[in-house]
Parts: structure tokens; sequence; C-alpha cells
């Protein structure tokens, strides 16, 4: 957006309303200011429409000031019969993986610049993570973001750039020249590893899930402390969960 618009923004209340849905669409978590420059609304506008928003829970204010999407938006979401079949195909395969790692276990789907986590299973012991079901993190920073990236048209990729990703930790990519060549590693490798790149002392072992048609629809991943990044079970299990759950969305190799 290039700022907001002259006094005499003759948009309708809905469009305004959906405007700063839409600000949400290439970030995780946004302040008021942040929220009026992206849906280009006068500060005090937003601020009337951002409190209706939170009151109905659309959209939820943190401890920290910042505002993020609210589980009752994100439940609309999951009512949408792609979504919920994936959730529903793909949550045998996340136990297994929750089973076998008792870490934390990621089902994820693109979402604009960002990727939206239709479900999670974690333990006690598991690394802290911030993500969490109906959360919404950055594709760049993420396993599974990268995987959807990875397989996602090339000029998402500049499109990302362009919007000046935020750098979480001293790893994480937020450069062409960083990202490109870790794009194409990822879809030579078939799947995505990292460390500390979103969370510190965290590792991420990431793959993605593909429909009948062949097309990358979704993610699965496992992040788990960083101590385990050199244990080859936890990228080989990723692999094989990622291809379970593909093949019962009527994938073939």
């Amino acid at each position: 957006m290039s700022g907001n618009r002259a006094a005499g923004d003759e948009r309708s209340v809905a469009e305004k309303v959906f405007a700063i849905a839409d600000a949400f669409s290439s970030a995780g978590e946004l302040s008021l200011t942040e929220i009026a420059q992206r849906a280009e609304l006068p500060l005090s506008t937003a601020h009337r429409l951002v409190a209706e928003w939170v009151e109905w829970g659309g959209i939820v204010r943190g401890d920290d000031g910042l505002y993020r999407v609210g589980m009752r938006l994100w439940k609309l979401g999951v009512r949408a019969p792609t979504a919920r079949r994936l959730r529903g195909v793909a949550l045998p395969f996340l136990e297994d993986l929750y089973e076998l790692s008792r870490e934390n276990v990621h089902l994820a789907v693109r979402d604009g610049l960002g990727v939206l986590y239709l479900e999670r299973i974690s333990g006690r012991s598991a690394v802290p993570v911030i993500s969490d079901i109906g959360s919404r993190l950055p594709l760049h920073a993420t396993g599974v973001g990268l995987v959807l990236l990875a397989w996602s048209p090339p000029e998402l990729l500049d499109e990302l750039v362009a919007s000046s990703p935020r750098k979480y930790l001293a790893n994480t990519m937020t450069t062409d020249a960083e990202l490109r060549p870790r794009l194409a590693e990822i879809r030579s490798a078939g799947m995505a590893t990292s460390v500390n790149e979103m969370t510190q002392d965290s590792f991420s072992a990431a793959a993605p899930i593909r429909d009948h048609t062949d097309a990358v629809v979704a993610a699965v991943s496992i992040v788990a402390h960083a101590d385990r990044s050199s244990d080859p079970r936890y990228p080989l299990a990723v692999g094989v969960a990622a291809r379970g759950i593909s093949r019962a969305l009527g994938w073939r190799s």
C-alpha cells in the first residue's frame, strides 16, 4: 500500500472492514498503525473498526499490543470442505509423528505470504514454539512455509522479497540471493530442514503434501530441539507421513 487514502475515501464500511482483514495477508501480527497503513485508513477509523473485529473475535489483541487473526475468523476458513477434509485425512499421520517424536507436529497451508496452521500436536517436553492452531506465520522463516514457498509460482518469491521480510534470528534468510538457491535445494531434496530460523534452539523437518493433481496443497513438519537436527529419523518420518497423507488425498507417484 502506498499510504492512507484521501479524506474522500468512497469505500463502503464493508470494504474497509475487509481491507483490515486483508492487511494480515502477508503478516502474522500487526500494530494498529501498521493495520491502518496497509488498509489505507485513517488511524481513528482503523481503531474503531479493529475494535469491532476484536469484539466479534475475528482479531485478537495480544499482551504486547499487537493484533493477530482470531480463532473465530480462522474457524470460518477451516469449515471449507477442502480444509476440513485435509485435517481429517492427515490427523492419523500427525498422531503417528507425535508418538515417534513427542515434539511439535504441524499441518499447514499457504495463505498469501504466510502459512496458516490447521493442526498442531505438542507434548509438554516439546521445544517451545509460537505456532498454534489458527496462527499465521511468515513463509520464509518456517519449515512448512519454506516447503510451500518452494512449490509456489516463482513470482511469489519476488512478492515476498519486495515485502521486506523480517529477519527473526541470525539464520533467517530474507533476500532473493539467499532464498532462491535455498528453495531449489528444497525442491531437489523433496523437503526442508532448518535450524534456529524462527525460534531459538529449534530444528524443523518439513515435507510437501500433494493432491490427486500432483499439486502441493499443504505441508507437514516436526519441530524439535536443535540438538536433534542430525537425527535422520525425523526427516525420514516426516517424508513418510507426507507421502501417506498425499496418497490418502489421491496422489500417486
